[in-house]
């Protein structure tokens, strides 16, 4: 049965499941915050005090990388926008599987029709906040692969590559050893040239594995 935040009783288990069953006590005095330019900035999963706090300095969209969900966090974040009169987009990506070529057309299309000063955020704005702003700073910033690979899918901001989440590097190096080759643009790859089944295949036959990565679950 889905929390119903008019109810007492449910508005406190929706705490709860931010609080604890999302691990937001992490978060209190951590957001993970980097201003990628352009009026977009990552965090990680933001708190309804959060939300009221850049609501404050004027962001005017949120960009959900995570999915719907009937648990507190999400409840309480769409309510918090509402309030504050910031437009809620959710737009799910993944932190440990590749995207489809329409994905990817679409993170394009998201970037030049909403409206900015912006924020994005997955749980922990490590992995899938780290592939979105690789696609940002190359789609609306014009930065190469490259350039925006090294800045956003760092351990500095929380990425670890040697987890299943290495797919999401896998997946932009794939690209950057064809281009070595070939004089090709990233759409035009992820267009006439990237196979998500085998670029997944690829990146699983050489992962050797890192239970502690995989344990700790940081995206």
């Amino acid at each position: 049965m889905a929390l119903d935040l008019n109810n007492p009783k449910d508005r406190k288990q929706a705490y709860r499941d931010l609080t604890w069953g999302d691990h937001g006590f992490l978060r209190t005095w951590f957001p993970n915050r980097h201003d990628l330019g352009g009026g977009m900035f990552r965090e990680n999963q933001p708190s309804p005090k959060r939300i009221a706090l850049l609501a404050g300095e004027g962001i005017k969209t949120i960009i959900n990388l995570r999915a719907e969900s009937p648990k507190g966090f999400y409840l309480l974040e769409v309510e918090a926008c509402e309030q504050h009169g910031i437009e809620l987009v959710d737009f799910r990506v993944y932190s440990r599987d590749v995207h489809t070529p329409e994905k990817i057309r679409a993170a394009k299309e998201l970037f030049e029709t909403i409206k900015y000063p912006a924020m994005m955020h997955c749980k922990s704005g490590a992995d899938r906040a780290g592939f979105m702003s690789v696609l940002y700073r190359h789609f609306h910033m014009g930065d190469t692969i490259a350039e925006a690979l090294a800045s956003e899918l760092t351990l500095k901001k929380l990425h670890v590559k040697q987890g299943k989440t290495g797919m999401l590097d896998f997946f932009f190096d794939d690209y950057l050893k064809y281009a070595e080759t070939h004089d090709i643009e990233f759409i035009d790859w992820v267009e006439n040239v990237y196979d998500p089944a085998d670029v997944k295949a690829r990146f699983m036959a050489q992962w050797s594995g890192n239970p502690i990565s995989e344990l700790l679950r940081r995206e």
